[in-house]
């Protein structure tokens, strides 16, 4: 049996990030070896997400980064349970090195990033694993992409939400500015898809049918049913489409003519929202 040292314990921690005790006994266990040892703790991380894996994670952080051409948007959220955690250098340093690690590998899911090697050689997943035996808490990534004519983002003051907005034939806008209004559109107002083209048929038909029990709760003749469901459904389409929103800034705008103001024909093609504990 090797003899484990203070300084050996010492090492793993740094190495680690896992607290003293924790640390030697895994060296015991492994005999003092350091990869033994690490991989001991990494199991003992994964046993402690597997423990909390039905808990409720509704703090964190969100980072975001936009290419240097403005042309592509990554957003990545590491959630946790409580606000203390998501104050600890640790967890943001490991929110900061995941983003870094998705900007330089370009990897376009959640699943490629989570097995995608950091600088120092481990996979994020493995370094959350680790985190998560460190601090004993659940820890959920969220992560998402966009690429478009011209990306926007935005980060909301509580750090956990934020908005990739996607534009086209931006012109001469300014496009910190727009994209700015827009995407605080989109993180207050929720919107479900860009138009209404981009609601999913299962929605649509949902809402048909929620309007035509409500007129028919109301008494309205059957014959009636669709064209009021069909009204329904546009008043959806106008409370819950990006475009169709008013602008919150200004409701006597919508966001497609704020936009067509700004500069003419100017759009969005696409935005991705994340908000953590949402």
């Amino acid at each position: 049996m090797a003899a484990i040292t203070a300084a050996d314990v010492n090492k793993l921690r740094t190495m680690t990030g896992a607290g003293m005790m924790d640390c030697k006994k895994a060296l015991t266990e492994a005999d003092g070896d350091f990869e033994a040892a690490r991989d001991i703790l990494r199991k003992q991380g994964q046993k402690i997400a597997d423990k909390r894996a039905d808990n409720a994670t509704s703090e964190g952080l969100v980072l975001v980064n936009v290419s240097a051409d403005g042309t592509t948007g990554k957003l990545v959220a590491l959630a946790c349970e409580t606000e203390s955690v998501a104050k600890v250098a640790d967890f943001r340093t490991l929110v900061q090195q995941i983003l870094d690690t998705a900007v330089k590998t370009n990897v376009g899911t959640k699943e490629d990033l989570l097995a995608a090697t950091e600088a120092d050689g481990r996979t994020v997943q493995e370094h959350i694993t680790e985190l998560t035996g460190k601090i004993g808490e659940k820890l959920d990534l969220i992560y998402t992409t966009l690429t478009a004519e011209k990306v926007a983002s935005y980060i909301h003051s509580d750090n956990k939400k934020g908005v990739l907005v996607g534009l086209k034939n931006v012109g001469d806008a300014d496009i910190a500015a727009v994209g700015r209004d827009v995407a605080m559109q989109i993180v207050a107002m929720k919107p479900v898809a860009v138009d209404k083209d981009g609601v999913d048929a299962g929605t649509v038909e949902r809402e048909i049918e929620i309007g035509k029990e409500q007129a028919r709760a109301e008494g309205k003749p059957e014959a009636m049913l669709e064209k009021i469901a069909q009204g329904k459904l546009n008043k959806f389409y106008k409370e819950n489409t990006l475009l169709n929103q008013e602008f919150v800034k200004d409701n006597s705008l919508t966001i497609a003519q704020l936009l067509d103001k700004m500069s003419k024909g100017m759009t969005v093609s696409d935005f991705k929202r994340v908000a953590i504990g949402a």
